[in-house]
């Protein structure tokens, strides 16, 4: 368009929200127009205009991300430098990049943008002004920058933009590609944070989720240097100020069961935890919405039904442009990225003053085992916590197939970690003891069988157990012990059969189900031996114990 040499919608406008720090700042050089801060009516004007998206019937914007329909996991690097390389937790996920070889990465991406147009939002990181974190996101694409303005929490007035001065950048040209051969990258892909500069890049990938989560990364990174827990969660609050956290992997239920139209939501994926409360580091959700029915999830169905929602690579039908929520032709991992606002009962603010008094861990059981909830002794969840059991659900990271991949991924979000898991979990448990709260682990995944066999747990039995444990009815019922983890599983509950309490109750073969049970300890078991060098004996103790099957009297 710029070869054309005519206007763009917002091209008069775009330097009405300018900071006084540009991006000479940043090494940017010979640009062509910047858009600074706009709007989210200028930012729908600028995608449909550029041929990046569509209007929906409903007002909400659809874009395509090409290949990148997941988060390329496996491309996600840190700089191994000085001043941070003694406290990262090196390994699959934080793979160390050479200094130079960031310079050199960062060189030519800057020289590929010269003469581009490039979007600019700045914003803040949590919604606490006492740990909120200024933020600039430099795209090259008008839906990204909408994205961003989406996720992350907006300044307010014109003089604040004019004298922000962002303290992390984040720059993300998906059609820049890395060269394995110059920058010692897996692929074309790379998703690098440089500590010490205070930058990082997202090259080679369109799928919008590199962005939140480099951020959160990033937060995860910060906060409990300065004594906040940053956790993989999203929160919710009770008329009565109780907090209840919900840890989870994508597609165990986070977002679903934390919008709870009894209960005021913080926020659906990602939270700090300081003495003052909780907050939430996000303005915005990022909802799978894969077979989302206004019946299960009628929250969320109106969120993204509506002008200021976006959606990645949802079907719709071009002539009447209608969506069709069931269609996975192109990804399992279909996205709605929306404003927290959207959500009527979510908390303005963002942030409570008010202390946990239920924190949930959500794991999706693929081998249809576990029971549906358990209530955990102080050391069996920080055993649970650093194992992070759950299965990685079709489409949410690129190369999973349509069945549930059995994981354990520490703190539930090891991709994102960058500290060792034992560093979060004693945060965790110093702020769990001090708040008295209470722990549980919930089932969402399958009853009766395994994936392919049993069936997915139905979510009205997974609500009506949630809101028994935070309303307390679950205070005074009868406990059983589970034989092989030891936590306390009750043996009623309002509104949820007896029979679904005991999930051997499903299986035709009931020494089939303790087979699956047992191996599935053993799985456990094998995990965590990379953890126990550094966790104290009490919590490797609290662990699992193998069944002799023979006694079981089957």
């Amino acid at each position: 368009m710029k070869y054309l040499e005519f206007d763009t919608p917002a091209k008069k406008q775009a330097t009405e929200f300018k900071s006084d720090y540009g991006l000479a700042n940043h090494g940017f050089r010979k640009l062509d127009t910047v858009f600074w801060n706009l709007p989210t009516e200028a930012l729908y004007e600028e995608a449909v205009f550029r041929n990046e998206g569509h209007i929906l019937d409903s007002g909400a914007l659809q874009v395509w991300t090409g290949k990148w329909t997941a988060r390329a996991a496996n491309d996600k690097y840190i700089v191994k430098e000085p001043t941070s390389e003694g406290r990262i937790w090196w390994g699959q996920y934080n793979r160390p990049m050479a200094p130079e070889k960031f310079d050199g990465l960062l060189t030519r991406l800057l020289a590929y943008c010269q003469g581009e147009e490039l979007f600019v939002q700045d914003c803040y990181a949590g919604a606490d002004p006492n740990y909120r974190l200024p933020i600039r996101i430099i795209t090259n694409s008008a839906w990204q920058s909408f994205f961003a303005r989406n996720m992350f929490i907006p300044p307010k007035t014109r003089d604040e933009y004019k004298y922000f001065v962002p303290e992390f950048t984040l720059i993300a040209i998906p059609d820049f590609n890395c060269d394995p051969r110059i920058d010692g990258t897996l692929s074309d892909t790379a998703i690098v944070i440089n500590l010490a500069q205070k930058i990082a890049i997202v090259s080679g990938s369109m799928y919008a989720g590199e962005i939140k989560k480099t951020i959160f990364t990033l937060m995860n990174y910060l906060m409990p240097l300065q004594s906040v827990m940053s956790m993989h969660c999203s929160a919710n609050v009770g008329h009565d100020g109780d907090v209840a956290l919900f840890f989870g992997l994508s597609g165990t239920g986070k977002t679903t069961l934390s919008a709870d139209p009894k209960r005021h939501l913080i926020g659906d994926d990602e939270h700090a935890w300081s003495d003052e409360g909780v907050f939430n580091y996000e303005n915005g959700c990022y909802a799978k919405v894969i077979r989302l029915s206004s019946e299960n999830e009628p929250e969320i169905w109106s969120a993204i039904h509506r002008f200021g929602a976006i959606l990645e690579n949802v079907v719709y039908d071009l002539p009447s442009r209608k969506l069709d929520l069931d269609d996975d032709s192109v990804t399992e991992n279909t996205r709605a990225s929306y404003p927290l606002s959207f959500i009527n009962n979510a908390v303005p603010e963002k942030m409570v003053n008010s202390q946990p008094k239920n924190i949930i861990f959500l794991t999706a059981d693929a081998t249809g085992v576990m029971p549906p909830i358990a209530r955990l002794s102080l050391n069996q969840a920080m055993y649970h916590f650093i194992s992070g059991y759950t299965s990685k659900i079709a489409g949410t990271e690129i190369g999973l197939g349509i069945e549930p991949e059995l994981t354990f991924s520490a703190c539930f979000g090891a991709p994102f970690m960058v500290h060792h898991p034992y560093f979060y979990a004693n945060l965790l448990k110093e702020r769990t003891q001090r708040a008295n709260a209470t722990v549980w682990l919930v089932n969402t995944g399958w009853v009766g069988g395994k994936f392919g066999v049993g069936k997915r747990i139905s979510i009205r039995h997974t609500r009506n157990l949630l809101n028994a444990a935070l309303e307390g009815k679950l205070d005074n019922v009868k406990y059983r012990k589970d034989k092989v983890f030891g936590f306390e599983v009750p043996l009623e509950c309002p509104e949820v059969p007896t029979d679904v309490l005991e999930p051997s109750n499903a299986w035709g073969n009931k020494k089939e189900y303790w087979d699956k049970y047992d191996s599935l300890a053993a799985r456990y078991m094998e995990n965590f031996k990379m953890f126990e060098a550094g966790v104290p004996k009490e919590i490797v103790q609290a662990g699992p114990v193998r069944l002799n099957i023979n006694d079981l009297g089957l």
